[in-house]
């Protein structure tokens, strides 16, 4: 008889220890009263559920198991919440317990091993980190202060937007210039992307880093759910990871050198301009709980460009497209911007509170097509029960505020455009109605959203005034696709093509 190899034993050894810890598993399993959901495959759990559009998966999901459903992607128990009282529990009433986020590869390698504001586990440097945002980076008064910077960006927008007039644009190229404008100065002092000032990036190089730690923060990496086949990468993220961290750490460790190259020039002149000199400031605090270190200042600095660029881009390239099709909206926000505004101002921050049916556009643009249509995935920190059922600890919970956006026992026709149905509502997108919660709630709520709220308003509205649109000759509002792209954004799958034509006095346009 031939005598066992080494790997028949292996094997052997390998079979009985997965058997006794599968029905380990199942024994426990059986006493936990889990929220309903799809049987779980082996290895794989229900990933083959999931498609490219994970939010639209979800949602059909919920449609059959409930409010509260549970799956398993890979090795991982996942709970969804597609639902008003759900979104409550996980957000508010539970936040604490609910509060820390997974491990991932995209945390790992593209923020400095967790090092940022929106990867960070929940603990001391987190708590620290928000407390920095909201007391320092994102205060009344600092963002009053930049007030002059948003006015200049949306100025120099509008000009250029002008001498393109009766061409085909990219509207989301136009829209993601004046946000970085914007953000690059509130957040480095200057606009670093422009080409005669900075050879470290192009800023259409710039743009694309963007994207794609967008898209890489997003996917669904098959190691972040299997985790003994992460070394294998096979989907190719990781080393797309790797790449784009890298080149947004050349480009961070120029800006810091630069800044702290200022500081010591100025040495007791000196005053701070920017985030960043705010940020190596609070680095030489010996008061910091935590001491902030400099991977952290480039981490906090990567997430400021990163959420200030993206999100007011895709809302405004959102707005835009559903008006288009519904050109009866273009003219009643064109009616009341004529009516509070005039003909011959532009529009200024302080005047969007006079201008309801722009902000209901807003809104209803934020509920049909939300930047981030789950939020950023949570994690349970402890073993706790959920609507009578049991969440164990280590538990991912994502929130589908697409499908609540959508739930028809909410909104009247909740696949309809129809920015009416805000007019004289008090339902608004700062975390407290739940019906609504595109930058989140609770504890992990998006620290900067007054900032994008600010400039959403701000740039939709003098669009809408200054110009009349239209799509490309040839082209139908029926012809004009609305597909999503999933990644932690969710901009258009094909970006819009639109035709501009001045609609006010040419001085205001030339005068600027």
């Amino acid at each position: 008889m031939e005598t066992p190899s080494w790997t028949t034993y292996a094997a052997a050894w390998l079979a009985t220890a997965t058997l006794l810890l599968l029905s380990t598993t199942l024994r426990r399993r059986r006493k936990l009263n889990l929220p309903p959901g799809p049987t779980p495959w082996p290895i794989i759990g229900n990933l083959n559920l999931i498609g490219s559009l994970p939010h639209r998966s979800l949602d059909s999901l919920s449609q059959k198991y409930g409010p509260i459903m549970h799956l398993r992607f890979g090795s991982f128990p996942v709970v969804v919440g597609s639902s008003v009282d759900m979104a409550k529990v996980f957000l508010k009433s539970m936040d604490v317990t609910f509060a820390s986020r997974p491990k991932t590869a995209a945390g790992k390698y593209t923020t400095y091993n967790y090092s940022d504001i929106t990867w960070s586990p929940y603990g001391p440097y987190w708590r620290q980190a928000r407390r920095m945002c909201l007391m320092e980076l994102f205060s009344v008064k600092r963002l009053e202060s930049y007030e002059y910077i948003r006015v200049e960006e949306m100025k120099a927008l509008l000009r250029e937007l002008h001498g393109s007039a009766g061409e085909p644009v990219m509207l989301k190229n136009h829209l993601s210039t004046v946000s970085l404008n914007v953000i690059s100065r509130m957040v480095l002092g200057k606009r670093y992307l422009d080409e005669a000032e900075n050879s470290i990036v192009e800023p259409e190089e710039f743009k694309k880093m963007l994207d794609e730690l967008f898209l890489l923060n997003g996917v669904f990496n098959i190691g972040d759910s299997i985790p003994w086949l992460d070394f294998m990468d096979l989907q190719g993220y990781i080393k797309r990871m790797k790449i784009v961290a890298k080149k947004f750490d050349r480009f961070l460790e120029h800006v810091l050198d630069e800044h702290n190259a200022r500081k010591k020039e100025e040495a007791g002149n000196f005053v701070a301009k920017d985030m960043v000199d705010v940020l190596l400031q609070l680095a030489e605090d010996p008061n910091l709980e935590i001491k902030l270190e400099r991977h952290g200042v480039k981490a906090f600095t990567q997430d400021l460009l990163a959420g200030g660029t993206e999100s007011s881009a895709v809302t405004v390239e959102w707005a835009i497209s559903e008006l288009l099709r519904k050109p009866e909206m273009f003219e009643k926000a064109r009616e009341e911007l004529d009516r509070v505004i005039g003909r011959d101002r532009w529009v200024d921050e302080k005047d969007v509170s006079n201008l309801p049916f722009i902000d209901a556009i807003v809104k209803e643009t934020m509920r049909l097509h939300p930047v981030a249509p789950m939020l950023v995935p949570r994690l349970s920190r402890e073993d706790c029960k959920v609507a009578g059922y049991d969440i164990e600890k280590g538990t991912r919970v994502l929130v589908n505020v697409w499908t609540i956006g959508r739930d028809p026992t909410l909104w009247d026709q909740p696949n309809e455009f129809c920015p009416e149905r805000f007019i004289g509502k008090t339902i608004d997108v700062k975390g407290q109605d739940f019906e609504l919660l595109p930058f989140g709630s609770g504890r992990r709520m998006c620290p900067g959203y007054m900032l994008g709220l600010k400039v959403i308003q701000s740039s939709l509205a003098n669009l809408l005034h200054g110009f009349t649109w239209n799509l490309p000759d040839g082209m139908k509002k029926e012809d004009l696709n609305m597909e999503e792209f999933f990644g932690l954004s969710m901009p258009k799958k094909f970006p819009l093509a639109v035709v501009a034509k001045p609609r006010l006095p040419l001085p205001l346009y030339t005068t600027m």
